[in-house]
């Protein structure tokens, strides 16, 4: 047929499945939507997430911590039950925040606004939406971390000079979550689905040493919880606030880091899976 190009579709076809249909290198177009949507609809929701990690830290940390007494922080010495949970509440709050943009969000764009369909008609490649999202998952947990670190100094938590390595330590702690989240959200097709990461999620709270020292469990769970990313993340940050720092702070940044790395390669693949292949 004359005036059509009926190569033009193979090779714009060809063209998505190359190298450059990954990456377009401008994931910040997907941060600033985010952050328009998040201002107009839902910025409540975002802010009230700020105040749990504070209510657990004034009702058991200052409250039932009244009659735990001091606890033995990682170098022996002794500390206040407050300052032991309190950066594991941080840890916690970076968390919740990067998992929730990253799997709630994330799942309702994917299965019923089908906004990344959308994206990836675009020049944008599923990395630049991987990037974009995990960005706002981040920006989300440093939000929530950076308020309740001042006010852990606002209350003398933050018993070394090494806290101010704590922000960078939850800014990884979101990163990880929230790249491993958002690739596991695009497995799930059901709200029932999606029940399971809070069936993960509230037991990971609670046993990753959150409330409790690591040696009040048994031997072979302790192998278990050690295991598990919230319990490194929290190590970490309980580390750098208390200044008990060693060497195995470097374990925590390691697999935290391949983590992330990880949820990178899994989220930007499925992406490409699910709408572009």
């Amino acid at each position: 047929m004359t005036g059509v190009d009926v190569e033009a579709p193979v090779q714009t076809s060809a063209r998505r499945r190359g190298v450059g249909s990954l990456y377009a290198g401008n994931g910040r177009s997907v941060v600033y939507r985010g952050w328009l949507a998040t201002k107009s609809t839902n910025w409540l929701v975002v802010v009230s997430g700020v105040f749990e990690p504070i209510f657990y830290l004034l009702s058991l940390g200052i409250g039932l911590g009244a009659f735990v007494g001091t606890v033995s922080a990682g170098d022996g010495r002794s500390i206040s039950y407050a300052a032991f949970i309190a950066p594991a509440l941080l840890a916690t709050a970076a968390m919740n925040g990067a998992v929730y943009d990253s799997t709630w969000n994330v799942f309702f764009k994917i299965r019923f606004a089908r906004l990344y369909e959308g994206m990836l008609a675009t020049s944008l490649g599923p990395l630049d939406v991987a990037f974009g999202e995990i960005a706002l998952a981040l920006l989300r947990g440093a939000g929530y971390a950076v308020a309740f670190m001042i006010v852990m100094q606002f209350v003398g938590l933050n018993l070394s000079w090494w806290a101010l390595l704590a922000l960078p330590a939850v800014l990884l702690v979101a990163f990880a979550f929230a790249s491993f989240g958002m690739g596991i959200t695009s497995y799930m097709k059901s709200f029932q689905q999606m029940d399971i990461i809070n069936f993960v999620m509230l037991p990971m709270f609670l046993l990753s040493g959150t409330f409790y020292p690591l040696s009040v469990y048994p031997q072979g769970v302790q192998v278990v919880i050690q295991a598990l990313p919230l319990w490194q993340s929290v190590d970490l940050v309980r580390s750098l606030t208390t200044g008990a720092v060693g060497v195995g702070v470097l374990w925590h940044v390691l697999y935290l880091g391949v983590m992330a790395v990880l949820g990178m390669i899994l989220t930007t693949r499925r992406l490409r899976a699910l709408f572009l292949d």
